[in-house]
């Protein structure tokens, strides 16, 4: 069992920078996937970022790509968003999800954070 938190939400300007973090739980931290998925008003929820347990691998979507960076440090049971280069299209609440698996073609997601609240203004 891995339960996630996040931390380091906030308002940012246009162009501007913020850090999220999210300290996890549990003793599987290491050996899970974990991820970041923003979710806008009354759009779906989608991943931004994904890292391997090891942090070897990582995935980035196509919005953020060259802008935010996902890392984690096991040994602190923490994984983080840098997002730099801020865009009022990232305005979102901002979950961490832990122990992603891909199964019939699709990732599924562990469990869930209660989300972190990142607003960009211009």
């Amino acid at each position: 069992h891995v339960q996630p938190v996040e931390s380091g939400g906030g308002v940012a300007q246009v162009g501007g920078s913020l850090r999220l973090s999210c300290a996890a739980s549990g003793r599987t931290f290491s050996s899970v996937t974990m991820g970041w998925f923003p979710q806008a008003p009354g759009k779906e929820r989608e991943c931004v970022a994904r890292i391997s347990w090891s942090g070897g691998s990582t995935y980035y979507a196509d919005s953020v790509k060259g802008r935010f960076t996902i890392s984690r440090d096991n040994a602190k049971n923490t994984v983080y968003l840098q997002m730099n280069s801020l865009k009022p299209e990232d305005t979102a609440v901002y979950y961490c999800a832990a122990d992603l698996t891909y199964r019939f073609y699709q990732w599924r997601v562990g469990y869930w954070g209660q989300g972190t609240q990142v607003t960009v203004s211009s």
